[in-house]
């Protein structure tokens, strides 16, 4: 059996989550071949998939929002590369489906959460399995103008499958389809290396993780000084005149690229970041308390800081006050409005693609 996943090159939450499932689908199955089909970084899949033997496939399928930068999003911009896209797919779309013929095996399509994977699917004649909290369709649509014509496309195609796997804190994806929903999607942390750990058990000081996706967001390392007493965990950037900077900061301990945030987070109180569902799903699931930063121009925003409001402890910041170190760390957490959410969506989204693949053999 072959599972060839369709991944979003829309930020890396997309990746992360589907790494969680391909890690629990290879514990299910480990003889079936497992593929992941993105043009999402490669240095970020291997540390993600790790050791679980995953064949990649370098294949762009969507745009979804090109950003200007961690928290603003490019219209014009993105209308461009949705046209280009639209030229490129059909050659794409062949490509792919003879390297999967190729492979002389039943297959079921996974996707997340590209509308092209609709084509893709139909010309396989294969199980279509949707996986996401939101569709393309619900992002374009409040945009209007050029961008309604898209989003009709994409709701036609979201409306062609066998099932949708709904993650929590999730628009409303009414695309007319059978569906099971899914507890927070997250991977487990791995160990540190041991000279980190005890570094980190060793520091008194409440620490704090900071971290705004793969685009980044460059704080002034100034503000950082504002909170002596806590010690902030943050990737380090690639700016060498920033790296030199927060590399004298006494409360800032720069990460290496061969950890992923999960990894840390068992030892960290709270998380200082934008809204992302991955990094929500993380959190809640190891119990950090959530300071996010709100978001405006993305119809994803509403629903997770909706689902932040209902199921964590959590603080909200403006823009103004993240850019001035007003992170409120001094000041208690709001409690979730409800309850906390279960932690086995990885779990429970790799069972229901091995059903809809143990069915796919009975009727072949």
């Amino acid at each position: 059996m072959l599972i060839y996943v369709c991944v979003s090159t829309h930020g890396y939450g997309h990746a992360a989550r589907q790494a969680a499932v391909l890690i629990q689908l290879h514990r299910l199955r480990p003889d079936w071949h497992l593929v992941i089909s993105s043009s999402v970084d490669e240095a970020f899949l291997a540390l993600v998939l790790r050791d679980v033997p995953v064949s990649r496939r370098s294949v762009r399928w969507d745009v979804g929002m090109l950003q200007a930068d961690a928290l603003g999003i490019d219209q014009q911009a993105t209308l461009q590369a949705l046209q280009q896209l639209e030229n490129d797919l059909p050659k794409r779309v062949q490509r792919e489906v003879d390297w999967i013929r190729s492979q002389d095996s039943q297959c079921v399509v996974v996707a997340d959460i590209p509308p092209a994977a609709a084509e893709l699917a139909r010309q396989l004649s294969a199980p279509l399995v949707w996986m996401g909290n939101f569709g393309w369709d619900e992002i374009y649509a409040p945009l209007g103008g050029a961008f309604l014509a898209w989003a009709d496309r994409a709701t036609s195609a979201y409306q062609c499958g066998s099932l949708l796997l709904r993650c929590p804190l999730s628009l409303a994806m009414d695309w007319s389809l059978p569906e099971q929903a899914l507890g927070l999607v997250s991977a487990d942390p791995r160990s540190l290396p041991l000279d980190l750990e005890r570094r980190l058990r060793a520091d008194v000081r409440k620490k704090v993780l900071v971290g705004f996706g793969g685009l980044g967001f460059a704080l002034r390392p100034d503000l950082f000084t504002r909170w002596p007493e806590r010690l902030f965990l943050l990737p380090a950037p690639q700016d060498s005149r920033l790296l030199e900077q927060l590399a004298q900061i006494s409360n800032v301990l720069l990460l290496p690229e061969t950890l992923r945030f999960l990894d840390v987070m068992p030892f960290c109180d709270r998380l200082l970041g934008k809204p992302g569902f991955s990094s929500f799903c993380e959190a809640m699931a190891c119990g950090l308390g959530l300071h996010v930063v709100e978001r405006q121009g993305f119809a994803e925003a509403s629903a997770l800081m909706n689902g932040l409001r209902r199921h964590a402890a959590h603080r909200i910041l403006t823009r103004q006050s993240l850019e001035q170190g007003d992170w409120k760390l001094d000041q208690p957490l709001e409690p979730a409005a409800g309850e906390p959410l279960k932690a086995a969506g990885a779990v429970q989204a790799a069972e229901a693609i091995h059903l809809v693949a143990a069915n796919t053999v009975k009727q072949g």
